[in-house]
């Protein structure tokens, strides 16, 4: 299973995310919800490195990827955010025995 946990602060302002484990929908390189989430995920942080002014940290491993903001993101930055959480969640309600989605306060 996928565990997508979203990081907000007490304003409900991001603060990072983590995605971990594999959905095992189907067999390794045909694994459609590990490609979207996948997708999802690399794109929002593509997207916010090259059209924000914003900084987002990101680290991975095998099966495991953690973005943090240094600062509150700006307003490009939290739509795209708001687009990758929107995504996932669209995701989640189609396969819900292989995403979880949560949202944590930190």
């Amino acid at each position: 299973m996928i565990r997508f946990t979203v990081y907000k602060d007490a304003g409900n302002r991001y603060k990072g995310f983590k995605c971990e484990g594999h959905a095992q929908y189907s067999d390794a390189g045909s694994d459609i919800v590990c490609a979207a989430v996948s997708v999802l995920v690399q794109n929002t942080v593509n997207s916010i490195e090259k059209f924000t002014e914003d900084t987002v940290q990101c680290g991975s491993d095998d099966g495991l990827i953690i973005a943090s903001f240094p600062k509150a993101p700006g307003r490009d930055a939290k739509l795209l955010m708001d687009s990758l959480v929107f995504g996932m969640e669209q995701i989640a309600e189609n396969y819900n025995d292989f995403v979880d989605i949560e949202i944590e306060e930190v």
